[in-house]
C-alpha cells in the first residue's frame, strides 16, 4: 500500500493534491479502494457546486457496496475525471494518478492544515 508524501489525507480516506495555487485534485486512497473492492461506477453530480468540507460530493460504487465521497476542504467542484465514465477501474489500478475523481478550487487554503500528512494517515490505517 502506498502513501504519497505530497498529498494530504482525511479520516474518511480521501486524498487531496494541490496542482496549482488553489486548484487541487481529490480522490480516494489506496486503502479505500482496496477495502471497497472492484469499482464499477463513480457518480459525481456536484460540478459547479460549492461544497463544504466533509460534505458529500458524489458516490463510488463497487461490486458489493456504494460509498459516499466527502470533500476534504470547502471548495467549488470544477470538473470530474472524464476517464472514470468509461474506466472506473482506474480508481483501483491508479488511485493517486489516473484514478483521481474531481478537480476543485479550494475556498480557504488554511483548511489544508486540518488534514493528515502521509505519516499520520499511514498510522491511522496501519
Amino acid at each position: 500500500m502506498t502513501f504519497p508524501q505530497d498529498l494530504k489525507y482525511t479520516k474518511d480516506h480521501e486524498w487531496i493534491k494541490i496542482i496549482d495555487g488553489d486548484t487541487a485534485l481529490v480522490g480516494i486512497t489506496d486503502f479505500a479502494q482496496s477495502e471497497l473492492g472492484d469499482i464499477v461506477y463513480v457518480d459525481i453530480t456536484s460540478v459547479g457546486d460549492e461544497v463544504k468540507a466533509n460534505e458529500t460530493f458524489g458516490t463510488v460504487e463497487a461490486v458489493k457496496t456504494v460509498s459516499d465521497l466527502f470533500l476534504p476542504v470547502d471548495a467549488e467542484v470544477l470538473e470530474i475525471n472524464p476517464e472514470l465514465e468509461h474506466e472506473p477501474e482506474l480508481v483501483n489500478s491508479d488511485p493517486y494518478g489516473q484514478g483521481w475523481m474531481a478537480k476543485i478550487k479550494i475556498a480557504n487554503s488554511a483548511d489544508l492544515d486540518k488534514l493528515m500528512d502521509a505519516a499520520a494517515y499511514e498510522k491511522l490505517v496501519g
